[in-house]
């Protein structure tokens, strides 16, 4: 299973308000196979993202959902399943509900259908089940849709880059007949994770991210052997990322003084050993203290993963 299709079965687990499921619903079939008042559809390889979408089509809209699979012969090639209203009937009332008409000169984003904020966020998750893709951290930190209409692609664009929290400029290009919208750098791709819904696998990106960060660093500055850099290294990445997860909560004022000054030191410097970050705190610190410390950081940080669940 691929990072990008477990990203998408992570998104389809996620809770979702009643506003926000309609929002998500609107995003899966607009960004879809086909979406008009003679045909809806929706086609992907992820048999959750199929479930996902007709299940929210059918409860936010009352259209009546069709499921075919299509399985391929091709060695290692994956089914494809369609999820379609059934019928020009029902395909006309889905695109009604989602607050469209056949009169509409070419496609844009309605954005009555974005009623809360929240709803942006809900409608962005649906587009990325339906036409979106994430590399693999360990190959390349780049997130993108493949949308068939200019429109729509500019439209989305716009969409991303006036989300105060991401801080993103998403770029437009053209690819095989779609227009691609990109977006690439790790703390650019786990923030939109993130905002989809998608925590663990934006914390698994951050990870390995900071980990590479972390071994190129120890690797600069150390003449440790290889497996002790590994250790070195991924304890320094799990510290890091269970501390970006803390600031992203906006719960840093939240950590003892203590805790606050160790966890700037660890983001300052990740390459450092626990015993080196003891010597820059005021008054210094033994290694087996920084350790404790950093482990009431950890649970703190895992603490809050629990009560996001």
């Amino acid at each position: 299973m691929s990072f990008s299709s477990n990203t998408k079965r992570e998104l389809c687990e996620s809770a979702a308000r009643k506003c926000c499921r309609k929002a998500e619903c609107y995003g899966l079939f607009l960004f879809g196979r086909s979406f008009s008042p003679a045909a809806v559809s929706l086609t992907t390889e992820n048999l959750a993202v199929g479930r996902r979408a007709a299940e929210l089509a059918a409860e936010t809209t009352g259209a009546i959902m069709d499921v075919s699979s299509v399985k391929i012969r091709k060695k290692n090639a994956a089914a494809s399943y369609t999820v379609s209203a059934a019928g020009p009937g029902q395909a006309k009332k889905l695109f009604a509900a989602l607050g469209h008409s056949a009169e509409e000169i070419s496609l844009r984003i309605n954005l009555a259908n974005l009623e809360n904020e929240c709803c942006r966020a809900a409608f962005l998750r649906g587009a990325f089940l339906a036409c979106g893709t994430v590399a693999s951290p360990e190959r390349d930190y780049r997130l993108e849709f493949a949308v068939p209409h200019m429109n729509l692609a500019a439209g989305l664009a716009t969409l991303i880059g006036d989300a105060p929290e991401l801080r993103l400029e998403p770029r437009v290009s053209r690819r095989r007949g779609a227009f691609v919208v990109y977006m690439k750098g790790g703390e650019h791709v786990a923030d939109f994770l993130t905002l989809l819904g998608a925590s663990d696998a934006a914390m698994e990106l951050m990870q390995v991210r900071m980990l590479k960060e972390v071994r190129n660093k120890v690797n600069r500055r150390t003449n440790f052997e290889t497996a002790n850099i590994g250790k070195a290294a991924s304890a320094a990445a799990h510290e890091v990322v269970a501390i970006e997860k803390i600031r992203a909560r906006g719960k840093s004022d939240a950590l003892q003084e203590d805790l606050r000054e160790l966890a700037a030191l660890r983001m300052r410097y990740p390459e450092l050993s626990l015993g080196e970050l003891g010597q820059r705190l005021t008054p210094p610190l033994s290694r087996s203290g920084v350790h404790h410390r950093m482990r009431r950081i950890l649970e703190f940080a895992e603490k809050l993963k629990e009560e996001q669940r």
